[in-house]
């Protein structure tokens, strides 16, 4: 899988298409990540000790990565996720776009 957390992101289809946003958390086992600010769901929670309160909360929801793009950190455009090898011999994340190595923070 491409897409790491902490990567930026940009929606490249579905209802929010254009949306950029930041990865909080992915699950490769089912190849879906929640995005920061993307596919908000309203949950309805019951009053507990810990929110008193209760109501209605606003949340992210999960978004299958093929719906998702990284952020080129050169151009601000999306790319594709290319990969290369290094001196010692370890492989990065690379953008297809630019060339530029991709880092995760």
């Amino acid at each position: 899988m491409n897409i790491r957390k902490g990567d930026q992101v940009q929606v490249v289809s579905g209802n929010d298409k254009g949306k950029r946003g930041k990865v909080l958390s992915v699950s490769r086992e089912k190849n879906r990540a929640i995005v920061e600010g993307i596919r908000l769901m309203k949950r309805h929670t019951r009053p507990t000790q810990r929110d008193p309160q209760g109501g209605i909360v606003e949340r992210e929801a999960p978004i299958h990565v093929s719906n998702l793009m990284v952020i080129c950190p050169k151009t601000d455009k999306p790319t594709r996720i290319g990969k290369k090898k290094i001196e010692n011999g370890k492989y990065v994340r690379t953008s297809v776009r630019s060339g530029e190595m991709i880092d995760s923070k």
